[in-house]
Order: structure tokens, then sequence, then C-alpha cells
């Protein structure tokens, strides 16, 4: 049977769904899966190609165009060696610096030549993160205090970077929006204060950061790097809250990218897979802290309906995350070295391990219908 195949005899059961039938489904969805997979990772000059034909009316031509779609797979063991533009002495802003991506990403770009700002939430508060980052002693790499939802902080940022160039009506090179939090609860479970909190922080923090420090990207024609996720693309059982906010810097990102095009600013998002190993991202600790907060705030009824005992068990079940995914960043550190570096940046960047990956490919290119009885029913 045909890709195409598999997929409409999926498509044409409808309605209510016999024993016979959902038995053919499920033989049918790991056939589809096989088949995806093989069609993904295929060379680009093995994939199907569409040709368009253009006529020229000033020379009296027809012209054929033949397009391809953009070479898929994930990026977690991907090289970059396409032309990269010379480091010189360009400026990068990099949020969210006191550990994980950010406080990886600030040495990493200050080894490399570049001359780095690293925007600190705790610097106020002499984090172990920005004490490691100030002992380097290097005047390529300065620390700042940085809240991204305080619009006060973000302006006295915007003026300690433009006093710090050597040129300031040439610009700063490039913007690394990586300032983030994360949480865990089902919709029932989590506090619209849970909600406001996490999209102050990814989302409404990124568009502030992008848009005070526009003017200065502008005038260089240089970069704004965004740090999403693959939550972004694809929704997950009780992570609302930062998908939520990871699809609207998707969506940010896609207008911007189209808005900053014909002024010379490109723009490309990471998304990430699963790190939280590599980021200390939750400890168990922390996620019994979250979770009794949480149930004491919920609403009697909702206590009374759902049970402590299944209550229990989400939160267990989010536990065993605690040490799951990569414990190496560097996939995404070179991910975003190259948006930065690279003459053709990407658009969007992938560092996360295959099951990943083949998993928001299916749950972004397949029906619905497919997906969920593939990941949720």
């Amino acid at each position: 049977m045909s890709f195409h195949g598999c997929i409409l005899q999926i498509l044409q059961e409808d309605g209510p769904t016999s024993g016979r039938a959902l038995r053919r489904r499920l033989t049918i969805l790991p056939l589809v899966a096989t088949m995806l997979t093989a069609r993904l990772f295929r060379p680009l000059s093995h994939l199907p190609g569409k040709t368009l034909s253009f006529y020229d009316r000033e020379k009296g031509t027809r012209r054929m165009l033949l397009l391809y779609s953009a070479p898929p797979g994930p990026v977690s063991r991907r090289t970059y060696s396409d032309e990269v533009n010379p480091v010189g002495s360009k400026a990068v802003l990099v949020t969210g610096c006191d550990s994980g991506f950010g406080f990886s990403l600030a040495k990493h770009l200050h080894s490399k030549g570049f001359l780095v700002f690293a925007g600190c939430l705790m610097k106020d508060r002499g984090n172990d993160g920005v004490k490691e980052l100030d002992s380097l002693k290097s005047d390529r790499l300065r620390t700042v205090q940085l809240n991204v939802c305080k619009s006060e902080e973000v302006d006295k940022v915007v003026e300690i970077v433009r006093s710090g160039l050597v040129d300031p009506e040439k610009g700063m090179w490039g913007l690394v929006n990586n300032a983030g939090i994360s949480t865990f609860g089902e919709v029932e479970f989590t506090s619209m204060e849970t909600y406001k909190e996490v999209a102050e922080v990814n989302l409404w923090g990124t568009v502030r950061m992008t848009k005070s420090f526009l003017p200065l990207i502008r005038r260089a024609k240089g970069r704004v790097v965004n740090i999403s996720s693959m939550l972004g693309r694809m929704a997950n059982p009780a992570r609302s809250p930062y998908c939520i906010t990871k699809f609207g810097v998707e969506a940010f990102s896609d207008c911007l990218r189209y808005e900053m095009y014909p002024l010379g600013v490109k723009v490309s998002v990471v998304e990430p897979g699963n790190f939280i190993a590599a980021t200390s991202l939750y400890s168990p600790e922390r996620i019994q802290a979250i979770a009794n907060k949480m149930w004491d705030e919920l609403p009697e009824v909702v206590r009374k309906d759902y049970g402590r005992k299944y209550f229990d068990e989400k939160i267990a079940k989010m536990e065993t995350y605690c040490n799951s995914g990569s414990t190496d960043t560097s996939p995404v550190i070179n991910a975003v070295t190259h948006a930065l570096t690279s003459a053709n940046p990407y658009t969007r960047y992938h560092p996360m391990d295959y099951y990943w990956w083949l998993r928001m490919q299916i749950m972004t290119h397949l029906p619905g219908a497919v997906s969920d009885r593939i990941y949720i029913h």
C-alpha cells in the first residue's frame, strides 16, 4: 500500500470505531510511521520536487523553476560548514545567562571573539553563574543586571550596550532571547497567575527585548535568535502554560522575520528538544514545592472531582522527568552560533533526539486523528 493510500484509508474510517476498524488502524499506523521516516530521511536530491513555470514578458520566454523542500532531519549531531561571516568585534546580547543555555552561550560566543553582553536576572544577588562569567575578567564579556519583565531594566541595558559599542551608529549585531521559565500542571490545576507569570517572561519578555533592541540591530543588519522549544510546535498534556508561550514565540518570530527581511535583519528560531537533565530545569524538591502550592490553591470543586490520588499520580509522573533528556547542550549552542555567524542562517533549528524530531514531524504534518491515535489515545 502506498503512503497516501495508508493515510486515505485511515481518514475514510470516520464515525463510531468498531473493533475491526480499530484493529485496522492500529495495523496501519506503524506502517505510516515507517513510511514517513523513510520519506523524511531521503537525500534532498531524491525528494519529489514541484516544477513551476514563469513567463518573462520582457524576454518573451518561459522559465522553469524546480522547487524542493528544505532538507529535514534533527540537528543534534549536525555540523555546519557553509559560509561564515567574520566575527570581528560584533556585539551580541544574550538573556538568561545565570545558568543553562544562556550561561554556556555567553562563554562560547566569547571564545569565538564576540563582544558579549550577558543578561543575568540574579546579578545583583551574586549568582554563582554570574561570578564565574565575571571571573573571566575579559573586556569582551560583560554581565548586566536584566529582568526581561521590567522595562526600566531593559531600557538601562539598551544604554549600557549602546555606550559599549565601538560605533553605536553601526548598531549591534545580535540578540539571543534565551531567558525563560517553565512549569507544569493540567489546565484545571493551573492558576491564572501562573499562566500570566510564564507568559510575562517567555513571550512578553521576548517581545519587549526585541522591540527595545531592534533599532540597534537594524543599523547593523544583524540577527535575532529566539529560543523556543519543540513544545512550541506540538502540545503536551500538563504543559499548557509553557506551550502557549512557546507557540507565541514561534508566531512572533515568523511575523518579525517577514517584516525584517527587506531591512536585512535575519530572524531564526531554535527549538530544543528535551534537555531537562542538562539544564537542571526540574528537581524533585522543586516539583514537590510547585505541587504543594498548586494543591493548596485549587478550588474545592476541582479537588473533590479529581481527588488527591489522581493529583499525586500526575506529580509522580512529572518527577520521573527530572533526569530525562540529553546532558549535552552543545547541539543548542552550535545552532545559535550558526544562526549568528552563517551568511545564510536557517529559519528554524531542531537540536533534539531523533525520537522527538520524528514525533514533531508526525504531529505537525499528519492529520490530528493520526497523531492523537499514536501519542494520546
